[in-house]
């Protein structure tokens, strides 16, 4: 018997390049659209009802110009705005749709929020304890922070996110996130031993920028992962339960299966709206019961906390969300954000999909931010 031939997954490989097929500029589009399939491994979840969505259409774009130039951008690929149980308005490429999943990229973030909340209220978890108190074996880069420091993106350490440098950490991420393949030969990294591996600990300025790193978020879910009474999993089916998805969630699980919070979700734009309704000032479910931690989510608007980097400093860093004290939200790489107004309880979804060299521009990132606040306001 002959032995078949093999090659790696061609679009979990790396490159020369150092991208996988389906974040290389010219597949990236295609594969925003399609990573709920492509990722290494992935949970889905479905939940169990769906919020119903009333049209209540009003067509943005005739009164906001701004909007409807940033869907002529040819990154875009889907909106949606809610508000309660309101459809206002959903738009979308000729090539998607506002029911597809997209990847949503770090505003997967956003469910460490919730998550933290709750594990809070619990009494299994304190803001001031140092990883090291939870994860006796984290590495230098992370055992003296403390959980507040990780949930405000207030860590100094030697992990890179530079999505113009291909040898950033951010990359080698990716193995232990499931988004690709490491080098022939090599093992997969898991999520611990990744985070474990991280050096160059030192203190953060009192008034610092925030200094964003996606491997925050990996370290708190594995805090999470060992102190919470329910796996993670199906705290997932929970959150999915609150929104009142009608489509799936997907999200890209590392090699221990630990779900890739720091940016592994894949939402439609109508379920990434009605996902964002959980963070109005009730946090109400589908079903009209308090879901999140309002005490957790309404000091997150008004304390102090680290300034993101211009031309985002109109937005703070804060227990894992984004917020000027009204708004709260969070952007994703590849031109993701969701952008919630808690006075008026309007959601505003937005996904797109750049095609530069590093899938990133912080100007576009601004655009959208300052886009959807503004749409928000016109709305309220």
């Amino acid at each position: 018997m002959s032995v078949r031939s093999r090659i790696p997954n061609p679009d979990l490989s790396v490159g020369a390049d150092n991208k996988q097929r389906w974040n290389r500029p010219v597949h990236r589009r295609h594969g925003f659209h399609n990573t709920h399939r492509l990722f290494r491994r992935a949970l889905m979840v479905r939940s169990r009802d769906v919020r119903i969505l009333e049209p209540a259409p009003m067509d943005l774009r005739a009164s906001f110009p701004e909007l409807k130039e940033l869907m002529m951008h040819p990154a875009f690929s889907a909106f949606c705005c809610v508000r309660g149980d309101q459809l206002i308005m959903e738009a979308a490429a000729e090539d998607f749709d506002t029911t597809s999943p997209h990847s949503i990229q770090s505003v997967t973030k956003l469910h460490i929020h919730l998550i933290v909340g709750r594990l809070l209220a619990e009494g299994v978890l304190s803001l001031d304890a140092k990883v090291a108190d939870y994860l006796p074996e984290m590495g230098p880069g992370y055992a003296n922070a403390t959980v507040q420091a990780l949930l405000d993106m207030a860590v100094i350490n030697d992990f890179t996110e530079d999505y113009a440098d291909a040898a950033s950490d951010c990359y080698t991420e990716e193995i232990a996130l499931g988004w690709r393949l490491p080098p022939k030969g090599q093992p997969e990294t898991n999520l611990k031993d990744f985070t474990t591996g991280i050096t160059g600990f030192s203190p953060f300025g009192e008034d610092g920028e925030a200094d964003y790193k996606s491997a925050n978020t990996d370290v708190l879910t594995l805090i999470a992962a060992s102190i919470s009474p329910v796996p993670l999993a199906r705290i997932i089916e929970e959150i999915a339960d609150a929104a009142g998805y009608e489509g799936a969630f997907h999200i890209s699980l590392s090699p221990e299966h630990l779900p890739a919070f720091s940016g592994g979700g894949c939402l439609s734009a109508r379920d990434l709206a009605r996902f964002g309704l959980l963070f109005t000032s009730g946090g109400l479910d589908a079903q009209g019961m308090q879901f999140a931690n309002v005490e957790f989510l309404q000091r997150s608007l008004t304390r102090r906390a680290p300034a993101l980097t211009a031309p985002k400093d109109w937005l703070r860093y804060s227990n894992h969300l984004m917020t000027d004290g009204r708004f709260v939200g969070h952007g994703g790489y590849g031109g993701q954000f969701l952008l919630i107004d808690t006075e008026s309880g309007i959601s505003c979804a937005y996904l797109s999909v750049l095609q530069n060299d590093t899938g990133y521009d912080e100007d576009y990132m601004a655009l959208v931010a300052q886009t959807l606040k503004d749409a928000c306001k016109r709305l309220a």
